[in-house]
């Protein structure tokens, strides 16, 4: 059985595109509250789940014992664009656990943000592994080996206890065993491991109202999601969509994107947890869908989703800035 049609592109009045995918929305028992298309199937989640991921973090007390603020709690769980604040932020963390750059074991690759790309390219840098997207939850898997006196070489193996430690927290969470899930490698390196949309909106609806975990993996809970609403900023950068929902609605929607086309969110107001995945990979798409559907639960305000009404309809336009046509929902 296909997936419905999330989110259609049109050119003129018509649809060039749809855009097929799943979304699952559940209670911390796990009940499925709302749920378009196959949420039992299987999918990676990719960087949505980084807010997870960053749990042994706060837990193994390796934040406390290097001091960590804030905002590079927030970085540990982003997908930054690695503008100057993103960059100067992991350097001095690094560099306080006294590692560098070379230490980190993701890719190189160009920041997300156009003009920090562009201006890279002018002053003829080549972009480095602190420039990976992905530099924020490194360093913070990084920090915990360091914390804990583990060897640092290798730790994006899936056998290294940086990986096996949010495997336990995520298994817990979602009601799964972890370790045997089809898995493979992220873009930044480390294991991915693919889970149906259901156990993953599980555990997100588990951290959105966190009353009934145990009191250290509640109040590290809360030190996370703290971390994100008060420095969204970090979470992704200028012109995110997970930035500009945070910075409207601030711990009440708590959203993470994730590559090709996956979104999370928690709910605290309503104690819901929310995961959904395009097909295609689209992740243009995913941002209309995730906004259809915390729209569909009634998650924003109303001026919130006046502000946001760019980001829910969104106008495409060709090369010489006319408009040609929208993206927008089509099945919520």
């Amino acid at each position: 059985m296909s997936n419905p049609v999330l989110v259609n592109t049109l050119r003129g009045e018509v649809i060039e595109n749809r855009h097929r995918g799943a979304i699952a929305v559940c209670d911390p028992r796990g009940r499925l509250v709302h749920a378009w298309g196959e949420v039992d199937a299987p999918v990676y989640p990719r960087s949505a789940i980084k807010p997870l991921q960053a749990l042994p973090l706060v837990e193994s007390g390796a934040a406390d014992h290097f001091q960590l603020t804030d905002a590079e709690i927030a970085l540990a769980c982003s997908s930054h664009n690695a503008e100057t604040a993103h960059i100067d932020t992991v350097q001095s963390w690094l560099a306080r656990i006294n590692l560098d750059e070379n230490a980190l074991e993701c890719g190189a690759h160009a920041p997300l943000h156009a003009k920090t790309a562009e201006s890279l390219l002018i002053s003829h840098i080549a972009p480095g592994r602190i420039h990976n997207n992905c530099s924020g939850k490194h360093t913070g898997m990084l920090t915990i080996s360091r914390f804990l006196d583990e060897d640092i070489q290798g730790y994006i193996e899936r056998e290294h206890p940086a990986q096996q430690r949010w495997f336990d927290v995520l298994g817990e969470l979602a009601d799964m065993d972890m370790r045997s899930l089809p898995w493979s490698r992220d873009g930044c390196g480390i294991p991915v491991i693919a889970m149906p949309l259901k156990a993953i909106a599980t555990a997100f609806a588990r951290i959105a109202v966190p009353d009934n975990l145990p009191t250290a993996r509640g109040n590290a809970v809360d030190r996370i999601t703290t971390a994100m609403a008060s420095h969204p900023f970090m979470v992704a950068g200028t012109g995110r969509l997970c930035t500009q929902i945070m910075e409207l609605t601030g711990r009440r929607v708590i959203v993470k994107t994730g590559a090709d086309g996956v979104y999370t969110a928690m709910l605290r107001d309503q104690g819901l947890g929310i995961a959904l995945k395009i097909d295609d990979g689209t992740g243009l798409a995913a941002e209309v869908a995730i906004l259809a559907v915390l729209n569909h639960l009634q998650a924003l305000h109303g001026d919130e989703m006046d502000q946001l009404a760019e980001r829910c309809r969104v106008p495409i336009l060709n090369t010489r800035g006319v408009l040609t046509g929208y993206r927008e929902p089509a099945a919520l």
